[in-house]
Formats: structure tokens, sequence, C-alpha cells
């Protein structure tokens, strides 16, 4: 059951002394905040020797917030074993590819594959699920905290080895399958049995990728066993209450809608200005957005999270100014919180938390704004956010999103296939996933994400199958009943689920759904292209491609860039973001499809009978008015810098 959309705050009170917990309460209730998570990262506070429980002190800061009116989201501790937890199971630290045993005074120092220690997160999670599930403050639980962050879903430990030789046996059932599934005819790799099988790191040169791509797969497995482990636990003292975790931006070390089978909600954590320092993105969007965020990431990320938590999902922090983490940490421009905020409800968000309450004075995270400083004044966000939670009243905004007219595939698998085996050094299936998804958006077109496993693609309109490493049956099917506008490719089907060449090549499609095989593959440094007759220009990956499609693009070399047959597009290369944008405007225009006209740096998304327009850009924006429109609830015509404006749906949708 969803709630409706409300604000959460992330706060420590093992932090702070304890005589000033009722007045951070307080002050939460005033600005408008709703759910408060705590205890993610406390377990040297709650059992700070083994069998030496200390709960009194969380469960008189639960009462302390209930009072207030506030629900209490209690992370488990998981992602922070205290030091003696190190001493007992000294060999629970994570092993890097260099065979280096990673050490304690950080976080996340744990192995997924490590069996006791998952052992004592199940029993510390079982200790809090005993004692605080009948609190009437408990509004939900967070397992762990940010799976896999740091790099630290694969380890290359000895738990590890004995693991993924025991999850091979039984994906395979005999060497003599796993030996031919692999190819190890090939460099005489054939093994005897499964206990000579090693990890695929300190090799003399490259593994074989499916043996890369198994251990991924394997090491994936390892973190979703984890998350289920202590989401059974909870579910069974109060199956009434979401059991949530909180994901990250571009982070795909593991399959995060195999997890989110053991999630009620999936939730993540927004940092907008942080990410996109940190990210491979041009210096020109650097710049040009430095205090904003690029202005499709967030949003891709909130539509990836609302399928992965089966419709149900929550950004858990949500950055209120600079950071810490990243080589650069600008202040967002005024108004970017509310911004922020503003989107992630537009996409279907139910709660938006801001991480932290009170910018902490010490440790690492010392830089890392609050919506409060140090000094307990409030920090610019926090006027901002209690501006969100009058907004929200004011307009009455709620329910679902819709279903959208445009859906692209995003596939974990393919993430982790294509760095396996890039070809090309800086093809990245989620860069290419997401330059698609932002051609559409810069039109107003409503988005979703859909999984591999989807087995419709009924009621959209346009959907794309982006660099698909290989078929499932249930996208087969998909493909095949499919009647709307399909864009399939580049890479798709290039490669089986062992990773090997399927026989009738890519995109292995069958020939009265597309009539084309890549017969060759021509990858080509970053700094070269080859442009594109009527706009755009291809680069890092070409594929040539004999067809008897039509050929609807093609490059400077006479090469076929995007080939039909009826409603089924196929696109034989990457793309700089010009020709990206020239074939989403190609399908809109193909299928019909309304859109919306947005200045540049403006984004929207229906959500309740309502339009939320963000600007991202530094400067005013003017909007052209929409013909589904009857006027603006927030904002207007003219949104400034970093402004939104809510406009009215003549009818809900």
């Amino acid at each position: 059951m969803s709630i409706s959309p409300t604000l959460g705050v992330c706060y420590y009170p093992e932090h702070w002394p304890e005589e000033w917990w009722d007045k951070d309460a307080a002050r939460m209730a005033e600005v408008g905040i709703k759910y408060v998570r705590i205890g993610e990262f406390a377990w040297s506070r709650l059992e700070p020797t083994p069998g030496n429980l200390q709960l009194d002190w969380m469960i008189r800061s639960m009462d302390v917030l209930g009072k207030h009116g506030l629900k209490v989201i209690v992370g488990t501790p998981t992602a922070t074993p205290p030091r003696w937890m190190v001493d007992k199971h000294p060999d629970m630290l994570a092993v890097d590819a260099r065979g280096q045993r990673k050490g304690f005074g950080s976080r996340r120092h744990y192995d997924f594959s490590h069996l006791p220690y998952r052992d004592e997160s199940a029993r510390i999670t079982q200790i809090l699920a005993d004692a605080l599930s009948d609190h009437p403050a408990l509004g939900g639980w967070q397992t762990d905290n940010e799976y896999g962050c740091h790099g630290t879903t694969y380890s290359y430990s000895p738990a590890a080895l004995e693991g993924f030789r025991k999850w091979l046996a039984i994906r395979y059932g005999s060497i003599e399958a796993l030996n031919q599934a692999w190819g190890n005819v090939f460099w005489s790799m054939e093994y005897n049995r499964f206990d000579q099988i090693e990890l695929p790191n300190l090799l003399i040169t490259d593994p074989n990728p499916i043996h890369d791509l198994d251990f991924r797969r394997y090491s994936s497995d390892q973190v979703s066993a984890f998350n289920k482990v202590q989401y059974d636990i909870l579910k069974a003292k109060r199956s009434d209450l979401p059991v949530i975790h909180n994901f990250m931006s571009r982070y795909t070390e593991f399959d995060h809608y195999d997890l989110a089978e053991t999630l009620d909600v999936a939730s993540w954590d927004s940092y907008p200005i942080g990410h996109l320092a940190v990210s491979d993105e041009t210096e020109e969007m650097k710049r040009q957005y430095m205090r904003q965020g690029d202005p499709d990431n967030a949003a891709f990320h909130h539509d990836l999270y609302r399928t992965v938590g089966h419709g149900r999902w929550w950004v858990m922090e949500q950055q209120p100014g600079p950071v810490n983490w990243a080589k650069f940490n600008p202040d967002p421009l005024p108004g970017m919180a509310r911004l922020w905020a503003w989107e992630a409800f537009a996409h279907g968000a139910e709660v938006v938390s801001y991480f932290r309450w009170r910018q902490a004075p010490f440790a690492q995270e010392q830089m890392h704004a609050g919506l409060l400083r140090p000094d307990s004044e409030p920090a610019p966000a926090y006027g901002e956010a209690s501006q969100v939670a009058q907004e929200l009243k004011l307009t009455g905004l709620d329910g679902p999103v819709g279903k959208a007219r445009v859906a692209l595939v995003f596939d974990y698998d393919s993430e982790w296939a294509w760095e396996v085996q890039p070809q090309s050094q800086g093809f990245k299936h989620g860069a290419h996933v997401r330059d698609i998804y932002a051609a559409f958006r810069k039109h107003g077109v409503d988005i979703d994400i859909l999984s591999p496993k989807a087995r419709s693609f009924a009621g959209y309109d346009i959907v794309a199958i982006p660099a698909l490493f290989a078929w499932t049956d249930e996208l087969r099917e998909a493909v095949a009943s499919f009647e709307g506008h399909l864009l399939i490719g580049p890479r798709s089907g290039s490669k089986t689920n062992n990773f090997s060449i399927p026989a009738r090549l890519g995109p292995d499609l069958s020939p009265n759904l597309l009539d084309a095989r890549v017969t060759r593959v021509d990858s080509i440094p970053a700094h070269v292209s080859v442009t594109v007759k009527g706009g755009g220009s291809t680069r890092l990956w070409r594929e040539k491609v004999e067809t008897r499609g039509e050929v609807v693009m093609e490059d400077n070399e006479g090469v076929p860039v995007l080939i039909s047959q009826g409603k089924l597009f196929y696109l034989t290369a990457s793309g700089d973001r010009a020709l990206m944008q020239r074939i989403a405007d190609y399908l809109i225009a193909e299928a019909d499809l309304a859109i919306l006209s947005l200045p540049a740096g403006v984004r929207a998304r229906s959500r309740g009978g309502f339009r939320i327009y963000v600007n991202y850009s530094a400067s005013t924006a003017t909007l052209s008015p929409a013909a589904d429109e009857s006027g603006y609830v927030i904002g207007e015509m003219e949104v400034p810098a970093a402004g939104v404006t809510v406009a009215k749906l003549a009818t809900a949708g």
C-alpha cells in the first residue's frame, strides 16, 4: 500500500546529546517532515561488546520522535560491523582483485560470501525485530545501507572461491557441461573438477569472458541472498511494515531487480551534483550544470527504481547542499533542494528524505551539508524543505504515476558483459541507455524503465532495447507481439547467455521480424567520429550489417546507421547526442507521439492530474502553454533558475 507524498530526514541520535533530541524532533515536525531514518550505522552503540546489548537509547529516541508524530525507519546496522566483529571473524574482510585484504576503519568492511558474518547479520536483525517491532513509532525497516558501495560487491576471498565453485556446480550440473558452455577447449582451459576453478583475477591476461561474467552473476546472487536473510526475519515479525533498501546512482555491480524480490519498497540516494562531478560526462556538461546536476540522471534513476520497487519507491537520501566525497563539491543553486524533491515526487516518489538533519562536525562526512549547520542553525535547504512540505499540501499531489508512452529496457547482465568485453574502450551500456532516455525526455515525454523479464510491451507507443547482451525468452516474446515502434541496438543479441556469438549472428532475430545480420564490427577511438548524413555522428561502435530492410539513415561512408523493417528499427552504432536526439525525434514523428515544447534546461513529468516543470538552467525560462493544462497551481509561465512550476491538467492522468 503506497503512501501520500511526504518528506523525511536521516537522523543519528547517537551523534548528539540526548537533551537535544526533543528539540530536534519538534523542529522536524515544524518543517513538515513525517519520516525519520535512524540506526543504519549504529552497531557499536547497540552492541558495544559481544552480547552486551544496549538498545535502550534507540528505544528512547523512537519515543521522542514518535511523541512529535514522526514515523521511524530503522536501518539494520550491518554496513558497519564493529571492531570486535572483525576480531571475532578476521576472514570476514573482503579481498580486492589484486589479492589485498581490506581493513577496518571506514565502512562496508565485509564480504557478502562470508557465511558466518551473514549469520551475525541475521542475529542483530532478529534482535532489533524482537525489540522494536511493536514500537508505535516504527514505520518500516531499511536493510543495511547502499549495498556494494565503494566497490564492495566483488570479493576475491577464500569464502568467495568456495561459494563460486558451489554456485557453478549447481548452475551447470557437471564439469563437462561447464566446459562446453564456457568454450574451455580454447587455450586448453578445460577442467576435470569444479574444485579446480579459480576466481577470475590475478591471471596472465584477460579471463574467459563467461568466467568473468559468471563470477559477477554469482556475486550478485550473494548480495540478494544477504538481503533475503534480513527481509525474511523482518517480515516474519511485522508483515505489515515495509522493508526498504537504498540503492545508488549508476551503480550496477549487482542485479537490483533480483534483490528487490525481497523488498517492499525500492529507494535510492540522490546526490545530483556529486554524481555529476564523479561521472564521465563531458566537461561542458559539468561546467553548465555544476550547481544543478545532470538534468536527466536523477530522473532516469527515479524511473528505474520505480520499476525495481514494483511501483513503490523513495529517495532515502536527498542532497541538501555541498557533499564531501567528490573531487569538487559545489554549493547548489538556491532552490535546487526544492527542485530535486519536486522532480522525485513527479516521478512517483512516496518519500523524499534529506541527508541529513544536522551536519556532523567530526569524522569522514563533516563537510557534508545537512538541513542544519553544525551549530544547529538552519542551512539553506531547511527553508526549501519546509516550502516543499507546504506546497504538497497546497496541490494535493497524490497517487501513482500513469503508464508512460515510451519505455526503455535496462539490463544488468548487459552492464556486466560490456564491462567484461567492451571491445571499444569507453563504450558503456548505461551511458548508451541514458543518452536515448535523455533524447526523449527533452520533449517532455514520460518514460518507463523495463526489466529484461518484461513479457509484454502492450500499451507503449515506442520501446527501445539498447545494447542488450543476450535475449531473454521474455523479451523475445514481447518483441514478437509488440505492435508499436521498436528500436533495437547496437550490440543487442550479439551474444548468447553463455557469452558466445549466436549461430545466426547479431541481432539474432528471426528474419520475419528483422532480416539483418551483423557481419563485422568497427570500434573506433573516442576522439574519432563518422558523420551521419543529415546530422549527428557515430562514435566508439559501428556495425557493418547485411540487411534486406530499408536504410533510414547512413553515414558519409555509406554504412547504414538506422534500418527498418515495418515498425522495427535497428540502430547499428553508438552516437553522439545529436544523433541520439535525431533518432528519438524520428521515432516520435513515426509514432505520432504528443510532445511538449520545452526551453533548454527545462524538464517535465506528469503525475496525478498535474504536470511538474523543473528548470535546471541557470537562467529564467519561459514555458509554452500546453493544450491539456488548465492553469498553474505553483509558479507560473516564467520559471526562474532552479524553479518549479506545477500545472493542473484539464483531465486527471
